[in-house]
Parts: structure tokens; C-alpha cells; sequence
């Protein structure tokens, strides 16, 4: 693990009473869960702690710990603001540069409180912060914050709410230990969180059988009449309107995981989803072995993430979009028809 200056971050944050923690754009279960892992610690340090994300996120993870103390800056602005004039000190979690924290952006640009980036994705900027804890080695954020955690001189021990929500980010970035975590120390730090006396079997049902009747038929939709499968490339994707979302009363999250069953199909090597948002076409994108999508999505779609997984934006139609898409794999052919798993 990459550690800039981690005594004076330990300083820091023992000299700071009103501390921020951000999170990207569309948050997920690594983000939010990242996020109260460490509310929940230097809550128990005695400092004045609040989340704010920029947007909503999903239903499934909303019932962790600590869920009550996010704000949404989409939803109360001006308290948001309030915030982030008042902090000593900002936490930047689960994101590598300003511009991923969407409409927290420019105010987070012209305050001038230190800011510490913690973050496993590639490239960081670092002029955009202040100081850096960054690695592309480890699981997910949350696996970090843990880390951070352990190395905190004269801090408290982890509790069973701080445990709860940082395995949930190990989880759900891992695809449930299925992809980025063959380093066993992603295991190691697991175990650390699981003597706390967390219910792992419990936290498991919260985050993946709690499904509405919607998505689920919205799942089984997007399968049956969306999919397009396209073997000469080794890519399958999904497109999904706005009406389609509509259709099954789409709550943020339900598209959450339906672009990994496109990646399932054997031989398959790419899988997009795309989703048409306000004024935007979203791209989440899911590769295998040394294809880089994030490469892809950096180049082509405004985007970027890890190797494996990332997501883009198109500002135009899906329907264009969708060409785009088409377009670029002749170019990504040969590449796509010869993965080379780790």
C-alpha cells in the first residue's frame, strides 16, 4: 500500500474537530460502506463527523449503520454547503479525482481545508488533494479504510458498526469475493472485521435477497429481449430507455449487477449496459483477464475505473450510444478475441 505522509494524517486528524467525508457520483456499497466505516470510528474518536454524497444510492444498502446521517447534496444543497464551509477537514472516499464527486465538485474545488484521498483506482490526480492513500493492489476502498484504521495511533478498536459497513464495501466490490481479492490479505483484513461478531450470513441476505418484484422482472427483461450478444467480438451488451426503466418502476440500484450476467455467457470477454438517464447515457462496463475497459471508457466515454470494471457516459441518444459502442470493436477485435486470463 501506497502511504503518503501517514503521520501527519494521523496528526491531522487528531488536531481536527469538524471532519467531511465525500463520496463519488452514484455511490456504491464500497463507497457508502467505506464512508460509515470511518463515520463510525472517528465518531467514536469524539469528532464531529457527517457524510455527504452527491446523489442517491441504492435501497440495498441504505440500511446500514449510520444510513440516517448521510446527506444527499442533491436533496439539501444549501445544508451541504453549510457543511462543507465549516469542515477542518475533508475525507475524499472511493475516487481518484475532483471531477468524480459530480455535483459536489465545485464546491469542494474552492475550499481550502486539507483534503485526503483514500482510493484504490488507477491514475489519481494528485494535485486535486492534498494528501494521498492510494493503491490499485487492494480489493476496494473499504479494505483501505481498514487498513487506515489499524494504523491510527491511540484510536478506538473497531466496533461491530464500523465492521458491518466496511465488509459490506469488501463484498460488494468483490462481486462476493468472486473478482479483486486474490491477495490474501483481502482475507486477512475479512477475518480482522469478522472477529468483531458481525453476522456475515445476515449482512449477505441484506445486500442480495432483497430484491423488489420490479427488478427482478426488469432483470429477467433486460435477458430475454434486450440482450444482444455479438460472439465475433466477444462482447454482449444491454440497452435499457428510459420507458423500459419506467415500465418497472426503475428505483436507483435496480440495474445494479445486470451487466455481470452479459459477461457470464461463455466466450463472452466484454459486457456493456447501457441505461439512459437524464440527459445522459450511462455505460457501466465489465471485461475478463487483461482486456482494460477502463482504458476503453477513459478513451472513449468520459469515464474510466479498474481494469475489469468501469463506466463511461454518452451525451446523446441511446440509440447513438449504441453506435458508438458498435463502432469501436472492430478496433478492439483482436484484443477481445484473444483475453489472457491472470
Amino acid at each position: 500500500m501506497k502511504i503518503n505522509n501517514i503521520e501527519e494524517i494521523n496528526a491531522l486528524v487528531g488536531d481536527s474537530e469538524r471532519i467531511l467525508l465525500t463520496t463519488h457520483t452514484n455511490p456504491d456499497g464500497d463507497a457508502i460502506g467505506s464512508s460509515l466505516g470511518l463515520y463510525h470510528f472517528l465518531k467514536d474518536m469524539g469528532k464531529a463527523v457527517s457524510v455527504l454524497v452527491p446523489n442517491k444510492y441504492p435501497g440495498f444498502i441504505s440500511w446500514l449503520p449510520g444510513d440516517d446521517h448521510i446527506l444527499v447534496y442533491e436533496s439539501e444543497p444549501k445544508r451541504a454547503q453549510q457543511l462543507i464551509s465549516e469542515a477542518q477537514l475533508v475525507f475524499c472516499l472511493d475516487y481518484n479525482a475532483i471531477h468524480r464527486s459530480g455535483s459536489l465538485q465545485d464546491v469542494l474545488k474552492v475550499s481550502s481545508v486539507p483534503r485526503i484521498m483514500i482510493d484504490h483506482h488507477p491514475e489519481p490526480v494528485a494535485a486535486d488533494f492534498t494528501y494521498l492513500i492510494s493503491t490499485t493492489e487492494t480489493s476496494s476502498t473499504s479494505e483501505l479504510i481498514c487498513e487506515f484504521i489499524l494504523q491510527m495511533k491511540n484510536g478506538p478498536e473497531l466496533s461491530r458498526d464500523i465492521a458491518t459497513c466496511l465488509f459490506v464495501g469488501i463484498m460488494t466490490d468483490t462481486g462476493s469475493f468472486s473478482f479483486a481479492c486474490n491477495r490474501p490479505r483481502t482475507f486477512e483484513v475479512t477475518a480482522v472485521l469478522m472477529k468483531t461478531g458481525i453476522d456475515v450470513e445476515y449482512i449477505h441476505r441484506r445486500v442480495y435477497d432483497t430484491f423488489s418484484e420490479d427488478r427482478l422482472r426488469l432483470l429477467g427483461y433486460s435477458l430475454s429481449e434486450k440482450l444482444v450478444v455479438k460472439r465475433e467480438f466477444a462482447t454482449a451488451y444491454i440497452a435499457l430507455s428510459r420507458n423500459e426503466l419506467e415500465q418497472f418502476n426503475y428505483r436507483v440500484g435496480d440495474t445494479e449487477g445486470i451487466v455481470n450476467y452479459a459477461l457470464s455467457i461463455e466466450g463472452i470477454n466484454m459486457a456493456v449496459l447501457l441505461t439512459e438517464r437524464k440527459g445522459r447515457i450511462r455505460l457501466s462496463f465489465r471485461s475478463k483477464g487483461d482486456f482494460s475497459v477502463n482504458e476503453l471508457a477513459r478513451e472513449h466515454f468520459n469515464g474510466g475505473g479498474h481494469r475489469n470494471a468501469a463506466g463511461g457516459d454518452v451525451y446523446d441518444t441511446l440509440r447513438k450510444a449504441v453506435l458508438q459502442l458498435e463502432d469501436l470493436l472492430p478496433t478492439y477485435k483482436d484484443a477481445l478475441l484473444n483475453v489472457r486470463e491472470d
